[in-house]
């Protein structure tokens, strides 16, 4: 790495002093370390920062409050750029309580510019910069003190290279003439900490196999998932460490009446019988008697008819042929859920569905054009000189 001003920040003052720098700054290149296995909230243990010609790597344990720089991955005039950043946003709203705005992620950003789907940062160091990343400290500690240099220099690599990438594609999208369709993805990935799929009560649908339950069970299950969350939270333990997935899943299929039932579920472990047993048994009870009005809401999509897979293979080939023409990642535009999702539906309906596909950029891309081929208005062929499909307006 080519030198910077360099700051190892391990006290309040010097972070302080930092975050003023940083205040100055227009573009703020952002990254995390963090250690997940042991708590509910995964440990913070860094947060590596880069603008101009100043990098540092906060020690979060060592400075104690986060308030300052808070203010400064709050500031609408510094943009924060990240990579795969998702769950660093998550991060460091459970961390500083609020969400670094605005964000600029290079990954999304690579994705609409042609690099592929879900391209790794060192992959995009390499085509974009030229420099081949050695990824020794993948699986490192951060929680172990003192870091070495090996671990500080590892960690200011992933900062480091984030402002040039950022010109480099917005030098891309501007080309393009995508800058608002960015713009559309990165306000979605700053709602994520804070969108209502966070909530615990809908912490269920993300249980494998919650959807081939019955609506009582279903119910039973979402109100043991939600009481899972708040005692893992609570305990600050991960949420396996209360009760696994699967034993959740259990327990809501089986319903067990009594502490002897409820003792006999297979990978329920004693002590948490003996603990919240009577708790457990309560929530069961409770869901049990509620009416069918207080059931989880599902739709529960029918099977695809035998044609439909005919359907949403063509749909998949015009997608990709869409996707192929404008250099976006075809992933990026719908998945294959939401083609069959698309063919299901009713010609009257379609329109009414909430799908990506159907909205804002990606409709204009390649929505409409889905819509025409599956209403007959849009036929499809080959072109003979050039092999690639054609799309014929009917209307």
């Amino acid at each position: 790495m080519s030198p910077t001003n360099f700051h190892h920040i391990t006290d309040s003052h010097r972070l302080k002093d930092l975050c003023r720098s940083l205040g100055e700054s227009t573009h703020l290149a952002l990254d995390t370390e963090f250690v997940g296995e042991n708590s509910f909230v995964p440990c913070l243990e860094l947060i590596q920062v880069a603008a101009d010609d100043l990098s540092a790597v906060i020690d979060v344990p060592a400075v104690g409050s986060l308030d300052c720089l808070g203010e400064v991955l709050t500031n609408p005039h510094i943009e924060k750029i990240v990579h795969a950043g998702k769950q660093d946003l998550e991060l460091l709203y459970a961390h500083v309580g609020q969400v670094p705005t605005p964000v600029f992620d290079t990954q999304l950003a690579a994705a609409m510019v042609g690099y592929g789907t879900q391209v790794g940062y060192a992959q995009l160091v390499h085509r974009v910069v030229g420099t081949k990343l050695a990824k020794s400290h993948t699986f490192t500690n951060w929680s172990q003190r003192p870091l070495t240099q090996e671990q500080i220099a590892y960690a200011l690599e992933d900062v480091h290279y984030l402002l040039p990438i950022c010109e480099h594609l917005y030098g891309h999208l501007r080309r393009l003439g995508r800058l608002d369709w960015i713009k559309e993805e990165f306000t979605k990935l700053e709602s994520v900490p804070t969108d209502e799929s966070r909530d615990p009560r809908n912490r269920y649908q993300r249980i494998r196999g919650w959807d081939n339950l019955r609506p009582r069970s279903m119910a039973v299950l979402r109100e043991l998932a939600a009481w899972r969350e708040g005692e893992a939270r609570r305990r600050n333990v991960p949420r396996g460490r209360v009760i696994r997935d699967e034993v959740l899943l259990e327990l809501a299929r089986h319903a067990p009446s009594t502490l002897a039932g409820l003792r006999a579920t297979r990978g329920l472990h004693p002590s948490e019988a003996d603990r919240n047993g009577e708790i457990l048994l309560g929530i069961i009870r409770h869901e049990l008697g509620q009416p069918e009005s207080e059931w989880p809401k599902i739709s529960r999509a029918r099977r695809p008819e035998p044609e439909s897979a005919g359907q949403v293979d063509l749909l998949q080939a015009v997608l990709k042929a869409c996707a192929q023409k404008e250099e976006i990642a075809p992933s990026l535009l719908a998945s294959v859920s939401d083609l069959q999702t698309l063919v299901d539906a009713k010609r009257t309906d379609r329109d009414k569905l909430d799908l990506p596909i159907l909205h804002g950029w990606r409709r204009r891309l390649a929505g409409e054009t889905l819509l025409g081929v599956l209403e007959g208005n849009t036929v499809v062929s080959v072109d003979s000189q050039t092999g690639k499909l054609r799309f014929t307006s009917q209307a």
